[in-house]
């Protein structure tokens, strides 16, 4: 599927216009939690909703941005250029991508030549810290990774953890490339979830639209 750029601002009213109704690179993880059945969560299932009612043409569950979050987004120019200073990498700044189908959209941190991209995670909490950079655990954000390797054809994707306030002691910059040919398996299994829940809200959003044109005659007779 082709893939568009768009380089509207983040949090802007452009950008949230451009993200409706799409399934988007941070909810990939939500779009494949399961249950041990293997049955869709009940935070699938509200997503799936969620994007259904967008798509509609009505407004999902507003995204509350704490302090912690505004920080992280305030902090991506600084991760940025002490990556390229680092690396000698240039991170070209890509806005948001989406594909044509007009099902699944991604913010791109960046993209390096023509194979890499770049996702930054800024380290505000403890926890993302020693589960991510000291244990090394990188499953929090392996589905949205996998998704840049998937939907843009890229071959690596360079996760940036930036502390900044470690920054003094060694580790305020620490990057984990994650290869395609490394998580074949892993993309083939990321699309055939994607896709699954793509369905799904095809399902919800083509539910809405039945009992809109029921409610619509209903209406008409009362009146």
């Amino acid at each position: 599927m082709n893939i568009t750029y768009s380089t509207v601002p983040q949090q802007s009213e452009g950008w949230f216009a451009i993200r409706k109704g799409r399934i988007t690179g941070s909810k990939f993880k939500d779009a494949r939690d399961k249950l041990k059945s293997g049955k869709p969560s009940s935070k699938a299932t509200l997503y799936a909703r969620n994007v259904a009612r967008e798509r509609f043409g009505g407004k999902a569950e507003a995204v509350y941005q704490n302090a912690a979050m505004k920080f992280g987004t305030e902090q991506e120019p600084f991760a940025r250029q002490a990556y390229e200073t680092t690396t000698g990498l240039l991170a070209q700044e890509a806005g948001f991508a989406y594909t044509d189908c007009g099902m699944f959209g991604l913010s791109v941190d960046g993209l390096v030549g023509d194979d890499g991209v770049i996702e930054i995670k800024t380290m505000v909490g403890s926890d993302n810290l020693f589960e991510t950079v000291v244990e090394e655990d990188y499953s929090a954000y392996m589905d949205q990774c996998l998704g840049y390797l998937l939907f843009l054809d890229r071959q690596w994707v360079d996760l940036i953890l930036w502390t900044p306030d470690l920054e003094d002691k060694g580790l305020g910059l620490v990057i984990h490339r994650i290869n395609r040919a490394d998580h074949i398996k892993e993309i083939a299994e990321l699309k055939a979830d994607l896709e699954a829940f793509a369905m799904v809200v095809r399902q919800y959003e083509s539910q809405l639209r039945l009992k809109a044109s029921a409610n619509v005659d209903l209406l008409k007779q009362a009146a």
